[in-house]
């Protein structure tokens, strides 16, 4: 079991800083959104505030904070006195945009060798999967039923069905991952289809992975990539967890209004 979360909120929020038309935001929210830090859109609360709700209530005790040296807006917020009083809350500096791998591992010193839950800041996910996660043995991985977040979540289908997609072995051990799969690989798998939502357990294995990979046909160093590594070269087994419960996602100024609705029964307490 393991009390230690890290969240990655280094992302440059490309596309939440595009205008939309559709989307009707306060002066508050449009000037977040102008920023790029989703984790700060105002939901009713900071969007980030729920998601360290949902850790706290899910049983972690420490969060890690990936930022990057310019997220002022972050550190004063969750490191004044008297912020934080379920959770204890530090901070890692990504020093480059260079990707979710790189980010990943600057939070090596926080994990101190221990199994950490790894999560975005722009997802709130329910605390009944991060708590399964907690509990398991070893490494793994949430993954989400593709009918449920049509039916459930926020998300657009044709956002949707851009999410990377899951392969299993008989054991539910991750084989791997299809990133933006095509239709014709989405109709090859048998079963329920499993979509990924960047929930992960990791292990200290994953450092060594996220220093042995190169960068992506984007230029990127990738979770994804690092995980693929860590099966294949270092033998490590990442255990599926699947969920049919919606997960929440604040990608661009039309998401603002519909998360902000979703998440206003949640009582923040973190």
């Amino acid at each position: 079991m393991t009390d230690k979360a890290v969240i990655l909120a280094r992302g440059l929020g490309t596309r939440m800083r595009k205008d939309s038309d559709s989307a009707h935001l306060s002066k508050s929210q449009s000037s977040a959104a102008d920023a790029g830090v989703k984790a700060m859109i105002p939901t009713g609360r900071p969007f980030l505030d729920y998601v360290l709700t949902a850790l706290a209530d899910a049983g972690y005790r420490r969060a890690c904070l990936v930022i990057g040296p310019e997220h002022d807006s972050i550190r004063d917020y969750y490191g004044q006195k008297g912020a934080c009083r379920r959770l204890g809350v530090e901070f890692a500096v990504q020093v480059e945009p260079r990707g979710t791998a790189d980010a990943v591992a600057a939070a090596e010193t926080f994990a101190a060798g221990d199994h950490f839950l790894m999560i975005n800041s722009d997802n709130y996910y329910p605390p009944e999967a991060l708590s399964a996660l907690r509990e398991l043995p070893g490494s793994g991985l949430a993954v989400f039923d593709r009918e449920t977040l049509l039916a459930g979540s926020n998300i657009p289908p044709e956002r949707i069905n851009k999410f990377a997609v899951i392969q299993f072995d008989a054991e539910r051990n991750l084989l791997r991952i299809l990133e933006k799969p095509q239709p014709e690989q989405i109709s090859a798998l048998t079963g329920p289809i499993c979509i990924s939502m960047n929930c992960w357990r990791f292990g200290p294995e994953i450092f060594q992975a996220c220093r042995s990979i190169s960068p992506s046909p984007r230029g990127e160093m990738e979770i994804t990539d690092a995980v693929q590594y860590a099966i294949d070269s270092l033998g490590v087994k990442f255990r599926s967890m699947s969920f049919q419960v919606p997960v929440l996602d604040l990608s661009s100024r039309d998401d603002i209004a519909e998360v902000a609705k979703r998440l206003a029964d949640v009582k923040v307490s973190f």
